[in-house]
């Protein structure tokens, strides 16, 4: 027994050079667990699925490289969590047809926030700390956690089309690990196209660094949606948080959270991030409802003396619209160092629009400037925006004769750049379908999505078979998904392989050790064509075949 384990690890660390591997208890037939320090270039394939355990570190000098479709589960005991450590980088490239994956690995049904730790990416890029780096948090050492330096021009890697779910655990009280977690990222990384949903802590955070990023969604997380310190200066477009009215965090939810450090200092650089066409959806569909969580803050929450600008911007139904707190931050909006134009407010309480604790400073008459194009609306009706409170199936686009439509400017010097998109709407969405830039690749029910039938998985459905057996497939004919159940009577080598008509291997479901008993497997089609296929089931030195027919 110890002979055929040591076999398999030996042969699972050949074929992936660099991971250090433990057995899982009753794994799938394809789980890879990941652990340890990643210090090689290597790939994780979308035909077999992957558990994070622990702190997985991937390396200064290695490239980790992720295939499109590809499921990556975070191990809840273990607080799996990955790392891309300062000269590591990260290659999850996937496409709209076929997205990456991080998510719990938890029964559908049963998956929460806080399943696992989160994706952390951490760079080489400035930092406004005293010594221009620092520690992340979450627990992280700090021979794994540092970030921060001085080339702006620092590349992670590419970050785009994942989905993160389930993510944001809390190692200690305020010491959290976000959904997404960015710490001296700099500009030529290239992250767009990412969704965090149900996050323990917030969606996304920004630490130091000045990496772009665009097309964002958080949805129904914990903390905050857009959190950001220690002088990050990059810039975001086309972004959306969708909020669940029951979830809030204890210590308040915010869509925008932002300091320049932790101590209002005005260190350099400052923070000072760019956002355009972005989407804050509250928990409170209209300014009556009183149904949601008490935790639930503002839709801005701009503080110790953070430079955070917002220009096209959407905020709807949160309890305070905008909370401009603290001198140096109203001083910073009067001198027009912090900008806010051509965004509206919606459906929040007239005495809640625009706020602040700076005696003296209106802050709502500073909102309404002319010139700013900035405009308030008592209720959310009034913008005409479709759906945006429907969670199961949002559609917080401007319906025809929106004000929405038409009132986005690009004129303002901060926005000429070529990283900006020039759109005539404000918010995250324009009002044409085909301005959906979520449709595809997104999952707004990640608590019933069975991702295993999308991988080849066996259970163990009984320990006492009489006798070495292949079932008929159920059902027969298929489209694009059945099932095949054997019996082995002894323990040993098995293979179940599916072959097409003319003999050719399609799919290897099973080619490993297996201890005596009856299985299930699926097998999933939907590659291929409608047809006829063998499928072969070997042990003992024995074989039997059967017939099985895909329809499509």
């Amino acid at each position: 027994m110890l002979l055929r384990f040591n076999r398999l690890i030996a042969l699972i660390i050949f074929n992936l050079l660099i991971f250090q591997l433990i057995a899982m208890a009753q794994p799938p037939a394809n789980v890879v667990v990941i652990q340890g320090r990643i210090t090689r270039d290597s790939t994780l394939t979308a035909d077999k699925q992957y558990l994070l355990r622990g702190f997985v570190t991937v390396e200064r000098g290695a490239t980790l490289r992720i295939e499109p479709g590809t499921v990556i589960y975070g191990d809840k005991e273990t607080k799996g969590t990955l790392i891309v450590k300062r000269g590591g980088k990260i290659i999850a490239n996937g496409t709209k047809d076929k997205p990456i994956v991080f998510t719990s690995a938890q029964p559908v049904g049963r998956r929460a926030a806080g399943d696992w730790g989160g994706i952390i990416i951490l760079g080489e890029a400035p930092v406004n700390t005293p010594t221009g780096t620092a520690v992340i948090e979450g627990g992280i050492p700090p021979e794994d956690g540092t970030y921060g330096g001085t080339n702006p021009d620092d590349s992670s890697g590419v970050f785009r089309y994942v989905r993160i779910e389930f993510p944001g655990i809390a190692y200690t009280p305020d010491n959290e690990i976000n959904g997404l977690t960015m710490g001296g990222v700099g500009r030529k990384t290239l992250i767009e196209y990412v969704q965090v949903s149900f996050s323990g802590d917030d969606a996304f955070e920004w630490f130091g660094g000045n990496v772009n990023a665009k097309y964002l969604i958080s949805y129904k997380n914990l903390d905050d949606d857009f959190d950001s310190d220690l002088g990050w200066n990059g810039k975001v477009q086309f972004a959306i948080a969708l909020r669940d009215p029951a979830i809030a965090d204890i210590s308040g939810s915010n869509g925008f959270e932002s300091d320049n450090d932790p101590t209002g200092s005005f260190n350099n650089p400052r923070t000072s991030p760019i956002f355009s066409n972005v989407t804050l959806v509250g928990p409170m569909p209209d300014t009556n409802f009183t149904g949601y969580n008490a935790n639930y803050r503002r839709g801005l929450h701009l503080r110790r003396a953070t430079l955070t600008n917002l220009y096209n911007g959407v905020i709807i139904g949160w309890p305070t619209g905008i909370f401009l707190d603290g001198s140096a931050v109203a001083r910073a909006a009067q001198n027009d160092t912090l900008q806010i134009r051509n965004t509206v407010i919606a459906g929040i309480r007239a005495a809640s629009q625009v706020t602040t604790n700076v005696s003296g400073f209106d802050a709502r008459a500073w909102f309404l400037t002319s010139g700013y194009a900035n405009r308030i609306y008592p209720i959310v009706d009034s913008i005409r925006m479709c759906a945006a409170f429907d969670l199961a199936n949002p559609r917080p686009l401007p319906c025809p004769g929106s004000p929405l439509i038409g009132m986005a400017s690009f004129a303002n010097p901060r926005l000429q750049d070529p990283f900006f998109t020039n759109v005539n709407w404000v918010g995250a969405f324009g009002p044409d379908a085909a301005q959906r830039w979520d449709i595809g690749w997104t999952n707004y029910d990640p608590q019933n999505t069975d991702y295993s039938r999308f991988l080849k998985v066996y259970e163990k459905v009984s320990d006492l078979p009489t006798q070495f057996e292949l079932k008929q497939n159920y059902p027969n004919p298929f489209n694009p998904e059945t099932v095949i159940e054997f019996s082995i009577p002894k323990s040993g080598r098995v293979s179940l392989v599916v072959y097409n008509a003319i003999g050719q291997e399609v799919a290897r479901l099973i080619d490993e050790n297996l201890e005596s008993g009856s299985y299930k497997v699926k097998f999933n089609g939907g590659n291929l064509p409608s047809g006829i296929y063998i499928y072969k089931l070997s042990a003992e030195g024995r074989s039997i075949s059967r017939k099985m027919v895909l329809v499509k």
